[in-house]
């Protein structure tokens, strides 16, 4: 199976953050570059939905707070290892990526944005109202007191250990998008974002491949937001606000959605360069005017994001060279 030039530098991108990253980061920025891996992971189901099927699904974060929920409560109630907490975590947060798909087989664009952001803000007022599991009794497992520990993987305990295990986690959710992509899901999904009328003469099962897709985007939510539990032992109802759904996407335009490093880039943007901002004793809030100004940027002048221009780019020094 012939690897693309972006995959090739996705690939090499992932192993030299899993060699360097963790080693010259340490206390509260191995934190935030385990937390940018996790939104980088959700961030590439948005990107394939987007770029393989031309679908917006702005309910990415609340699936991400649905995995983290399930983590928590899977964490406090049970005593099984973290490996499966996480693969539970992404096996209910798939049902519920094929529950969103519901609208998605009999509408798109607009529309399908607008249930899903509604379905995100519902999810919002649920984990606001009722928080996150952190070792209490009964179904919610919320109590007052100082919260349970969270039990991280055995070969995981440390922050660094932990943060390479997450960088190697999302690399292989990639290398399951690439997989889907060279198989007979991705042709169906080039299709289907061809012409659906097409796809259907075909002998193509459109509403199969549409569920088959928010399913995949929905286990990629889970496992991220399960391994966002673990990167602190709890979470705040905050981080997944509805707003920041729509935000994840604006920034996934940015980064690039056709491609792996443009996961990344928007990943860096959402949680790296607002850190950045607080620790140069700025406003976080300003980065919102970058990120405005670079998607105004993407829609105009650089379609396929910063990734496509990094792409071209180091096309031409390759064939200049």
């Amino acid at each position: 199976m012939n690897i693309s030039r972006s995959g090739i530098i996705g690939l090499g991108l992932a192993i030299l953050l899993f060699a360097i990253l963790p080693a010259v980061s340490g206390g509260q920025w191995s934190k935030i570059f385990t937390s940018t891996a996790c939104f980088t992971l959700a961030t590439a189901g948005i990107t394939f939905m987007y770029s393989r099927l031309g679908l917006v699904s702005l309910g990415q974060v609340a699936l991400m707070g649905i995995g983290g929920w399930v983590m928590l409560r899977m964490n406090h109630a049970f005593e099984f290892p973290f490996e499966i907490n996480l693969a539970v975590a992404a096996a209910v947060t798939t049902v519920f990526g094929w529950i969103l798909a519901l609208p998605a087989l009999r509408m798109r664009g607009l529309y399908l944005a607008l249930i899903t952001l509604m379905a995100a803000g519902g999810v919002e007022i649920i984990l606001s109202t009722y928080r996150f599991p952190n070792g209490g009794d009964g179904f919610w497992g919320v109590t007052s007191s100082v919260s349970a520990p969270f039990r991280r993987p055995e070969l995981a305990q440390s922050d660094t250990a932990y943060l390479r295990y997450v960088i190697a986690i999302t690399t292989l959710g990639f290398l399951l998008i690439e997989a889907h992509r060279r198989l007979a899901p991705g042709r169906a999904w080039a299709m289907i974002r061809r012409s659906e009328a097409a796809a259907y003469s075909s002998g193509i099962n459109v509403l199969y491949y549409k569920a088959w897709a928010f399913g995949l985007s929905g286990l990629l939510a889970g496992v991220a937001g399960g391994l966002l539990a673990g990167t602190l032992g709890l979470l705040d109802p905050s981080t997944f606000r509805a707003s920041e759904s729509i935000m994840l996407f604006a920034l996934a335009v940015v980064g690039g959605a056709r491609f792996w490093l443009g996961a990344v880039i928007a990943g860096v943007l959402y949680r790296v360069l607002p850190a950045l901002f607080n620790d140069w004793g700025l406003n976080a809030d300003l980065t919102l005017v970058i990120f405005g100004a670079a998607l105004l940027h993407a829609i105009t002048t650089a379609p396929d994001g910063l990734a496509g221009q990094i792409i071209n780019l180091f096309r031409r020094e390759v064939k200049s060279s």
